[in-house]
């Protein structure tokens, strides 16, 4: 059993998927590999997403320590990026690699059993 954030796991995959699971916090985190984004950036990338789901999915990222938010407020209107922090950027290899894995998968099955929206 391994405890991380007070939350406790079963085995060390599940802790990865603790942290990284879901429909869209790899998509957010893929998308933050780059640069920082906006919050209204962000939601253009991620088509399909609803706001509620993208900003619980945010907090969830930025409490365990993956993202940061930065708020500036020199002058209106009031701007808020998000960004890998060292900890987040530790995924980047982990990221690259689920999304080979998403293109080799696509690139191996016929046009029937995948196809891209």
């Amino acid at each position: 059993m391994y405890k991380v954030n007070g939350k406790e796991y079963p085995c060390c995959t599940s802790v990865t998927m603790g942290i990284i699971g879901g429909k869209w916090k790899t998509v957010i985190l893929y998308y933050l590999i780059d640069k920082p984004l906006r919050y209204s950036e962000l939601r253009k990338k991620i088509d399909g997403v609803t706001e509620r789901t993208l900003s619980l999915q945010l907090k969830d990222l930025e409490e365990d320590g993956v993202i940061q938010r930065k708020v500036y407020t020199t002058k209106p209107p009031l701007k808020v990026e998000y960004s890998l922090t060292d900890f987040g950027k530790t995924l980047i290899p982990l990221l690259h690699t689920i999304a080979d894995w998403g293109v080799f998968v696509v690139e191996n099955y016929t046009e029937e059993e995948v196809s891209e929206v």
